[in-house]
């Protein structure tokens, strides 16, 4: 039904794509809201100023979109199981989402927000993470020897999670 498709400036209120094929397809300046994306192919699809509030993404493979002028926000999403991978996503928001059991492997995040996220089971590997926020955001694990997280914005206590890989104590 939306394999092949292009939409433009459409907004998808409470659709349940679960195992959709988006295979091919292009959605311009999207709006996502209250969807159910679990499953859903995402092979060569084009997604281009989207915006997704209020979804559940489970199982996606992101990496296999089309990566040119890839542009994505998330607002209070739950993406659970999602890869993220060899990806350019500078300037992407994740706000107050749950981001669970999810890969960014070799991906550029710099100047991204993940502010208010819960990132449990995440895995951020050679991730550039530079000038991102991370404001409010809990349940992170960032290795600072395997990731760039120059000039990154972080809360206490939670910041202190940085240090979990250093093999130290922490005493108060």
């Amino acid at each position: 039904m939306y394999k092949d498709k292009t939409f433009e400036l459409q907004r998808f209120k409470s659709v349940d794509f679960t195992n959709e094929d988006l295979s091919n397809s292009e959605f311009i300046n999207c709006i996502f809201e209250n969807c159910n994306l679990s499953l859903t192919k995402l092979e060569n699809t084009r997604l281009q100023e989207v915006l997704f509030t209020n979804c559940k993404l489970s199982g996606l493979d992101f990496s296999k979109c089309n990566q040119f002028i890839l542009s994505l926000n998330f607002k209070e999403c739950l993406i659970k199981s999602c890869i993220f991978s060899q990806m350019n996503l500078k300037n992407t928001s994740f706000i107050s989402c749950e981001i669970i059991d999810c890969d960014f492997i070799d991906i550029n995040l710099s100047y991204s927000n993940f502010n208010n996220t819960n990132l449990k089971g995440t895995r951020f590997e050679n991730a550039n993470l530079s000038f991102s926020s991370f404001l409010n955001a809990k349940n992170y694990e960032i290795d600072f020897n395997k990731n760039n997280i120059k000039k990154a914005k972080f809360s206490f206590p939670e910041a202190l999670s940085l240090l979990n890989n250093l093999d130290i104590e922490i005493e108060s």
